[in-house]
């Protein structure tokens, strides 16, 4: 991609919310730029429901978030940034918009004007839906109970405020629609006559009735009629309201109105009227648990609080970009990432607005592509970023599945499968286990989805003589197989363009593995599915008919993505646990490891194609921090202490154990899991009898969620408490403080552990630093991380502690530091020496060339170098793996005849190494390993060409 774009040298990943505010962020900008942070990375801070900790439930685009700063607060970071020679970019959310709270005032003038909304086309939702009962109303899944019963138990209350009636179900307020008022104005007019109030104040109530039974129709959704709909409601409110405070008597009698449609609770028919009234609303309440297969507006993935717009209209478009557009114009934010681009109606059109767009804000050519632009974005397999996307990179899930894979040792595949087969008394294969949870996805949460694609099917097969005779319910199998068998995310099939060769092999796969899975299908269906996927319309199909044919497309391809985050990152990562750092977003644990060709194979191809993407190591959506991956990739590296250990510890605390409804909890599954996070988890420092309970306390909520994430004894709709309070109770019993015989075999292996996974750590940084890309940090992460997935990740950042570790090891030296490891100085100070070289040779890093290296001796293995080369800059980049063959630590002697091959044209001269200052010599075209590894376990050697 042409791209005038100012490119980050690094980048540093901040969670804003009401605990972390723009003015607390001020105060980091010197610390970041002392650490070699070029920008701040920063969450989604625009206007979010209250009391949002992530800020993806955005409810005004254009409004910053109060809880995090004002705009003065805002402008203050900004310009603390600058100060220090940085830059921002900000993660943007343009595919749904928060609907939880009244603060989303869009949705809630959709639940009060349904269809005739001037709103109602912004958010995508089926207005003529399946079920008759839903025609021109929204399915609102908030209740905690079934309908009646939440009716009949008193939990609705009518209010009057300001002229408007609402409905509130605890601190849920809704609108009612306007025309309904006259259930509770009409009896409210006969007490005011009744009473003998004045003729002009009940004439003006008359009028207003009057007025609210003319407005139009909320299926009335001509322009003119929304327009006229609109003002005639803001002008009657405002009416109503100003009557009441001319009419003392107006609210009380209202009041009384209220109070006698409410019911009364234990007289189940003196609900008749309140569910009258509710039934006749633009929206229809319902339980939480059971709306999935009826929910008839589209949701990220499946959360029922967070509904899908429609960014592919220009005025959805223009009216959410309005603020990010000035913020680029003024130069306060840089570059953008885009989340969820799989869930845009048309991804390539909206990124290409985006960049005309910035282009006309900041005043350069039409087509010059002037925001750096990221899009978070799942590659699987051999899967690429589309060529034709004007994008910099993805957010770096593909580099962080890279390289953990670069540190499993692929050798011990067979031994853990056994180990893994023989724990859990079963031999699950991971595809089968993936196509099985998106099959349960989409027949529970996201069966409305399915649904609604059935129908879309059904009526294009009734046009065509070939398929009508397909059934409804074959059909709806038939979508749910060929999702279920979609090799990635999803397709790019446009309207406007031919599909691409990567679209065709995905959808031609789809069909041939659906077929295999299902051979009791007629083949003709799966056919049917995949020509209108790649567009082969019938034969005089006219324009009308080429319309629905995309439409169903396109909903397919915005359907398959949450299908495959929901059922495999969300549900079977947390059920195949053979070794589950490879469990990570955007990973395939059925693949045991990368080797280093295919590494940098990756590598290569990542300066080609995108050579400032974004390498990440940790995420606020990662599964576990960097630092627990790494040491939970070291595991392989001892399979058969890891078989024995597992046996000894299976059978010690056995007893430990609770049977729910004659089953032993946890299973044997989750034990595994639990090892494995243990092992990735456990603390450096000496455990106190409260830091064991705090530890404790992190992994049992973490064990419970992973449980209900998995599905299989628990889950979020149907909590199985026996089985979780059991499950607690386990954790809790072996992580007992004082004398304990479990850890007592623990610890040992544990410290293990530690040590390979630190040096994994040392090298994953190095490389996130030198490779093609540009590395991005993840709050906190510059000290050990060995956290857990949300929220145990979004735990607040002791920065102050940082600035305090980061001043000590500057005046220490890097061979010191690695002695005392486990204060994270060490990681702390390479990370400054790394960046803030990468700061000072900007070229090199962003286009100097990639040249990985051979190694020959008894490790060569062991051992991932390569250069970087530009004009006349050189750096030499060593970095171990699989260090347990060789012992700890893995310095000097230890590395025996491991060498290190140059090309004969590399021109290196004397070199210098990046963190200590020692030289190096090579000798003709090689370098020892036993000497470039003297004092630290990683390098980076630099030099001047000759």
């Amino acid at each position: 991609m042409n791209s005038a774009a100012p490119i980050p040298a690094a980048t540093c990943r901040l969670q804003f919310n009401k605990d972390f505010t723009f003015r607390q962020a001020c105060g980091l900008a010197a610390y970041l730029r002392g650490l070699g942070m070029s920008h701040l990375y920063a969450s989604p801070y625009f206007r979010a429901g209250p009391g949002s900790m992530h800020g993806y439930d955005i409810c005004d685009h254009n409004e910053l978030n109060p809880e995090i700063g004002s705009r003065r607060d805002y402008d203050a970071l900004v310009v603390e940034l600058r100060r220090h020679g940085m830059g921002q970019i900000v993660d943007f959310v343009p595919n749904h918009m928060g609907i939880g709270s009244q603060v989303n005032t869009w949705w809630m003038d959709v639940l009060e004007n349904g269809p005739a909304s001037p709103f109602a086309s912004h958010f995508d939702i089926d207005w003529h839906p399946v079920k008759s009962d839903l025609e021109n109303k929204v399915l609102l899944p908030i209740l905690g109970d079934q309908y009646g019963r939440v009716l009949e138990r008193g939990e609705f209350k009518l209010e009057f405020e300001n002229g408007a009636f609402y409905l509130r179900y605890f601190e849920t307020k809704l609108p009612l629609s306007p025309r309904s008022y006259q259930k509770l104005l009409k009896p409210a007019s006969e007490k005011l006559k009744a009473a003998g109030t004045g003729e002009n104040h009940l004439a003006e109530l008359l009028s207003i009735m009057t007025a609210l039974e003319h407005l139009p129709e909320r299926t009335h959704t001509e322009p003119e009629k929304i327009a006229e709909r609109a003002r005639e409601v803001e002008t009657t409110k405002r009416r109503l309201a100003r009557l009441c405070e001319e009419c003392p008597a107006l609210p009380q009698a209202i009041d009384e109105a209220i109070r006698a449609i409410s019911g009364a609770v234990g007289n189940p028919r003196s609900f008749d009227a309140l569910d009258e009234l509710l039934n006749i609303q633009a929206y229809r309440l319902s339980y939480w648990r059971v709306a999935s297969e009826e929910i008839n507006y589209r949701r990220f993935f499946d959360v029922n609080g967070l509904a899908a717009i429609r960014v592919e209209e220009e005025s959805v478009f223009q009216q959410t970009h309005r603020l990010i557009f000035e913020l680029i114009a003024g130069g306060a934010v840089n570059g953008l990432r885009i989340d969820h681009v799989d869930g845009l109606w048309n991804p390539r059109n909206y990124l290409e607005k985006l960049q005309r767009h910035a282009a006309k804000a900041l005043g350069t050519a039409e087509g010059s592509n002037p925001l750096y632009l990221l899009v978070e974005k799942i590659l699987l397999g051999d899967e690429r970023l589309r060529e034709d996307w004007p994008v910099h990179g993805t957010t770096g899930y593909d580099f962080v599945n890279e390289v953990t894979g670069l540190f499993v040792d692929p050798g011990a595949e067979k031994s853990f499968t056994e180990t893994y087969h023989r724990f859990i008394g079963e031999e699950p294969r991971f595809d089968d286990i993936a196509y099985e949870c998106k099959e349960r996805v989409m027949r529970l949460s996201l069966a409305g989805e399915i649904n609604m694609l059935a129908h879309m099917l059904d009526r294009l097969s009734e046009k065509n003589r070939w398929y009508r005779d397909f059934t409804l319910n074959a059909l709806t199998q038939a979508v749910r197989e060929i999702i279920a068998c979609f090799p990635v995310y999803r397709a790019y099939v446009g309207p406007d363009e031919e599909p691409s060769a990567a679209d065709r092999e995905a959808v031609l796969r789809a069909v041939r593995v659906a077929k295999r899975r299902n051979p009791g299908i007629e083949r003709s269906i799966f056919n049917f599915i995949g020509e209108i996927l790649l567009k082969k319309f019938p034969e005089n199909t006219d324009d009308a008919a080429r319309r629905e044919h995309m439409r169903f497309v396109m909903k397919l391809q915005q359907c398959a993505g949450p299908v495959m985050a929901k059922g495999v990152e969300d549900t079977a990562f947390y059920i195949y646990n053979r070794l589950v750092a490879l469990n990570e977003v955007g990973g395939e644990p059925g693949r045991f490891g990368m080797p280093p060709a295919r590494f940098f194979q990756r590598c290569a191809e990542r300066l080609k194609d995108h050579p400032h993407a974004m390498l990440a190591t940790a995420t606020h959506d990662t599964k576990r921090g960097e630092d627990t991956r790494a040491r939970i990739a070291a595991i392989s590296e001892f399979p058969g202490q890891w078989r024995k250990a597992l046996r000894r510890w299976q059978i010690r605390n056995r007893k430990l154990k609770s049977v729910v409804e004659g089953e032993v909890a946890p299973d044997a599954n989750e034990e595994y899991l639990l090892y494995q996070t243990l092992l990735g988890t456990w603390p450096l420092e000496p455990a106190t009898a409260e830091s064991r309970a705090e530890y404790a306390g992190r992994i049992q909520d973490y064990m419970i969620k992973a449980l209900k994430e998995a599905k299989v004894n628990t889950s979020w709709i149907q909590p199985n408490e026996d089985w979780e309070e059991a499950t607690r109770s386990f954790v809790a019993e072996i992580l007992k403080f004082g004398p304990n015989r479990f850890l007592r075999d623990f610890e040992p292996f544990a410290a293990q552990i530690a040590q390979a996974g630190m040096i994994n750590s040392l090298s994953q940084l190095v490389l996130k630093c030198t490779v093609p890309g540009v590395p991005d940090f993840y709050q906190g992460a510059e000290l050990w991380d060995f956290t857990l997935v949300d929220p145990d990740n979004r735990r607040p950042v002791d920065y102050e502690l940082r600035k305090k570790l980061l001043a000590s090891a500057e005046s220490a030296g890097g061979g010191e530091l690695f002695q005392q490891w486990r204060d994270g100085r060490i990681k702390l100070f390479l990370t400054r020496a790394l960046l803030n070289f990468r700061l000072a040779h900007a070229g090199l890093f962003a286009k100097g060339d990639f040249v990985p290296l051979r190694t020959t001796g008894v490790f060569a293995e062991c051992c991932a170098a390569f250069l970087r080369r530009f004009e006349g800059e050189r750096i030499l980049v060593i970095a171990p793996r699989l260090t347990q063959r060789m012992g700890f630590p893995p310095l000097g002697n230890a590395w025996r005849d491991t060498v290190i091959e140059l090309p004969q044209d590399t021109g290196v001269g004397p070199l210098r190494e990046l963190f200590t200052g020692g030289g190096l010599e090579a000798r003709g075209t090689a370098v020892a390993v036993a000497g470039a590894l003297k004092e630290l376990p990683v390098a980076v050697y630099t030099s001047r060409a000759q």
